[in-house]
């Protein structure tokens, strides 16, 4: 079966290559969540010391925090091999049974998008996460038997980032669960540095400042900034990322100095100067900015909710004074700046 590449499916070869050596391999390296990072290590080390393997994990938290390279640096700390699939990919549970009973014992099983996975599978991973072990249905109809197949024990590392769409006897077989939260801004400065020094990017002044507070607390954002301004660097400078040319580069990608880009500030230009601040639906919203419902509501949205540009209300979308005040512009007579007692 097909496992997904940890990176990025829609980079170019390029990224690929440098988001992978931009990666922590240990959970020393692992800055801006000290506390998932001490739980962790305590978990890893106790199981070392017992001389078994790990409880499951479950890593839940909004895309680009980590999970996936936390699932990487488990397996590098256990010394374990790690195999990668993703909740999408496994729609019947033989795909599940074939992964499982190839796993050598004390291997590293990582699933990315758990939820996504679908529920005959999921009723079969209760079984193996619980007794390492999985039944194997042959024939169809009455006369199918069910053959218990023994599997070796190993670690399952679920992500998630919607942890509330997890069944709750799937949630409750993690020994451990870990929410990681977005990083703070010294956190993600002190990530560019890292990231430039391992890129082979001389950056100085105050620019790996600049990168990480338009980075939306996202060290893959961050990383992917610091991408960019390195090849506007080395077009139009002398390679020496300053803080002027950090400055030309992220207005030349349209990242503001909120991290907002081009998209969040089209869905803000329409809520605000089309629909006179809302509310307004979420399709017609997405008609209006040229996107996908989806792209709207799972790229844009959670960040400007985050911000206090937008909320979210039954009768649609309404933009905030402080969406109007980042753009420059007058609230319209009779805008609706907060939802009512009922919304």
């Amino acid at each position: 079966m097909h496992e997904p590449s940890p990176v990025d499916p829609h980079a170019t070869p390029e990224e690929r290559t440098a988001e992978a050596v931009l990666r922590p391999t240990t959970l020393e390296e692992f800055e801006g969540q000290p506390r998932v990072s001490d739980q962790l290590s305590l978990v890893l080390q106790a199981a070392k010391h017992r001389g078994t393997v790990p409880d499951h994990v479950l890593l839940s938290g909004p895309p680009g925090l980590g999970k996936t390279t936390l699932a990487m640096i488990i397996a590098n700390e256990l010394g374990a091999p790690l195999r990668i699939s993703s909740g999408p990919a496994i729609q019947h549970a033989g795909d599940l049974a074939a992964i499982l009973s190839g796993l050598s014992e004390g291997e590293v099983f990582f699933l990315d998008e758990i939820h996504r996975m679908s529920r005959p599978a999921e009723e079969l991973l209760y079984l193996a996460m619980e007794d390492f072990r999985v039944d194997v249905v042959v024939g169809k109809g009455p006369g199918a038997t069910a053959i218990p197949l023994e599997i070796p024990p190993f670690t399952l590392v679920g992500a998630t980032t919607r942890a509330g769409l997890l069944p709750g006897p799937l949630r409750d077989r993690f020994g451990f669960t870990a929410v990681l939260e977005f990083y703070e801004p010294s956190s993600l400065e002190h990530i560019v540095h890292r990231s430039a020094q391992r890129l082979g990017v001389p950056i100085k002044g105050s620019a790996a400042q600049i990168i990480a507070s338009r980075s939306r607390g996202t060290p893959r954002i961050a990383n992917r900034l610091l991408r960019r301004v390195r090849d506007v660097a080395q077009v139009r400078g002398n390679g020496v990322v300053t803080d002027d040319l950090a400055l030309e580069a992220l207005r030349l990608y349209e990242v503001d100095e909120l991290g907002l880009d081009r998209l969040d500030r089209a869905v803000l230009d329409a809520i605000c100067g089309k629909f006179g601040g809302g509310p307004v639906g979420l399709s017609t919203l997405a008609i209006a900015v040229g996107e996908e419902t989806e792209t709207v509501e799972e790229v844009a949205e959670p960040f400007l909710v985050r911000q206090g540009f937008l909320m979210r209300t039954p009768r649609g979308r309404v933009a905030t004074p402080s969406a109007y005040a980042h753009l420059g512009i007058q609230p319209p007579p009779g805008a609706v700046l907060s939802p009512g007692l009922f919304d």
